[in-house]
């Protein structure tokens, strides 16, 4: 018996074929999308927008899944007719506007080239001025709303970039019938489903993004939204009522996607969830460990049992009944670039390619911590944890006429897990529990450099998946346990993932210069994050020199 993980990505969607016995691996395949720069639409006037065209969500389904099962195909003991399920993780929030006929706006001629009718994407930050209202009116009218996402609702969530969608183009708005999250709309679409208001939507992305709960009847009232805008209020009659954990199927596979994939119809389709989410599955979350998935951005996720009580952390992504494993709060926090800041290094400002990448690495995995006198914040694209503030930008303190590309690399990699250290002693002091930290992605594959530098800064020994697809192994995962292959989530779990062999300890002495580089970082962060507006910078530069000396002797 085999189930199909399908992962959608900021640039690319792979499928991956499992076996549900023990999650061997049969068959991947990587499609990316054909459009913009390299799948994200842009504009050059704006840079909080990003886009994606729904039309490369449908191309990159069917190829993916075609090229998995081809590959699949010459191993022995595979057949597509032994598929019993798939499963969908996806960007998010990454909001589309649909039709009656649950259709993108965006495959209408009429639309194809407005960029308000295409899917928002999960970086898109153009809604923060929406955002911001939306905390104002919450601190007064409904505090309980955003208590259990942080305290602080986020541009790149749900309501914001609707609302901005209905301020910017209220022409598209008024053609959206609904709006629908690429998470449930892509299992929608295999499932056959012709009306946005009976798609089912997962609990992950209504929770964490769209303000929904339980505790208040699910999405936010009416007489709330009203407050907002009244065309919001009676859009909440065209999305749904109930969200739904992964003990419930999306649907099941069509006869015309069944067709066009080459899968048995009526498979079940496991319920839609965001990428890190579901690949926190993949890297076998329980409770007490923390997933990163470390991409363009990182999401980290850790669970607590719901037989538990959790306070509210603030800054945090929320706290949703359910988003990851049922039977469990999902708690998620992030940094809004990782990835991506290295790639602006390398790629936009020292105008290389892979192998500079490499060849920068190699240079910085020479250097002590604290050489170069440098110090980075990661905000290079916003603050997603503990800030949640998209307005603010990167910085890089402590340059001469010395400072090398490398050392750049560096600090910009230090910046990002000092960035992962706050969100760790943010969850911690609200006694979620972190006893491990196992990471998952290309980055945490690829570079030694990065992870020994956030053993280092955390203190945390840092574990890798074993599988290169955390996030599509999740999604087979919750398949198998939903066709029947796995008696519950813990036993799949058991079976079908594993760590490398590979470990990252954390070096004592390293530590020793991290812990201050860290108090260091943290006054930029709580002084620029105005969380500390008296903080006195004025022996900030020198620290640094001197922290340079006595590491170079």
């Amino acid at each position: 018996m085999f189930t199909i993980g399908i992962d959608y990505g900021t640039n690319s969607v792979r499928a991956l074929v499992v076996r549900s016995a023990d999650g061997a691996e049969f068959g991947s395949c990587v499609v990316g999308y054909p459009s913009g720069d390299e799948g994200v639409l842009l504009d050059s006037h704006d840079h909080h927008l990003a886009r994606q065209r729904p039309a490369d969500y449908l191309f990159g389904l069917e190829r993916s899944v075609a090229g998995a099962l081809a590959e699949a195909a010459k191993r022995p003991g595979f057949s597509a007719a032994n598929v019993i399920g798939l499963g969908v993780d996806t960007t998010g929030s990454s909001p589309l506007p649909v039709d009656a006929q649950n259709r993108p706006l965006a495959l209408d001629d009429k639309w194809k080239d407005n960029l308000a009718a295409q899917c928002w994407l999960w970086k898109d930050h153009t809604g923060w001025r929406e955002a911001a209202r939306i905390n104002e009116l919450a601190a007064k009218h409904r505090p309980q709303y955003i208590a259990k996402c942080g305290g602080v609702y986020s541009s790149e969530w749900w309501w914001s970039k609707i609302w901005h969608c209905l301020d910017v183009a209220p022409a598209v708005f008024d053609a959206a019938f609904s709006w629908v999250e690429i998470a449930d709309w892509i299992p929608s679409v295999l499932a056959g489903v012709g009306d946005p208001r009976k798609v089912k939507r997962g609990v992950c992305a209504a929770g964490h993004k769209a303000l929904y709960s339980d505790e208040w009847g699910g999405l936010p009232d009416k007489e709330f939204l009203s407050l907002m805008h009244p065309k919001l209020a009676a859009l909440r009659d065209r999305l749904y009522e109930k969200a739904h954990d992964a003990t419930e199927a999306a649907g099941a596979l069509c006869d015309e996607w069944a067709k066009r994939l080459g899968l048995p119809a009526g498979i079940p389709i496991a319920i839609g969830e965001f990428d890190v989410h579901y690949g926190a599955i993949g890297c076998g979350v329980r409770e007490g460990t923390l997933v990163k998935v470390i991409g363009t951005s990182t999401c980290d996720i850790c669970v607590v049992s719901a037989e538990k009580s959790i306070d509210d952390i603030p800054g945090i992504c929320g706290i949703v009944k359910g988003a990851v494993l049922p039977g469990y709060y999902g708690v998620e926090a992030g940094q809004s670039a990782v990835g991506d800041i290295f790639k602006w290094w390398v790629e936009w400002v020292c105008k290389g390619d892979a192998d500079l990448h490499a060849a920068l690495s190699a240079e910085a995995a020479k250097q002590k911590p604290g050489q170069s006198g440098l110090v980075a914040l990661d905000w290079n694209n916003g603050n997603r944890t503990i800030l949640v503030d998209q307005l603010l930008s990167g910085l890089i303190v402590g340059q001469t006429l010395y400072t090398t590309r490398a050392e750049i690399y560096r600090a910009l990699i230090e910046a990002t897990a000092f960035g992962a250290r706050a969100i760790i002693e943010r969850i911690k002091e609200y006694g979620v529990p972190v006893d491990r930290v196992v990471c998952a992605g290309g980055i945490a594959e690829k570079n030694p450099l990065l992870m020994q530098i956030y053993a280092d800064v955390t203190g945390c020994t840092m574990h890798v998946a074993a599988s290169s697809q955390s996030c599509a192994l999740g999604s087979a995962i919750s398949a198998a346990v939903l066709a029947g292959a796995h008696p519950n989530f813990a036993a799949a779990e058991q079976a079908m993932t594993s760590l490398a062999s590979t470990v990252y300890e954390p070096v004592a002495v390293h530590k020793v210069v991290y812990d201050q580089l860290y108090a260091l970082y943290r006054q930029l962060h709580d002084s620029f994050g105005g969380l500390n507006r008296s903080i006195d910078l004025s022996r900030f530069m020198k620290d640094l020199i001197d922290i340079k000396y006595a590491v170079n002797g």
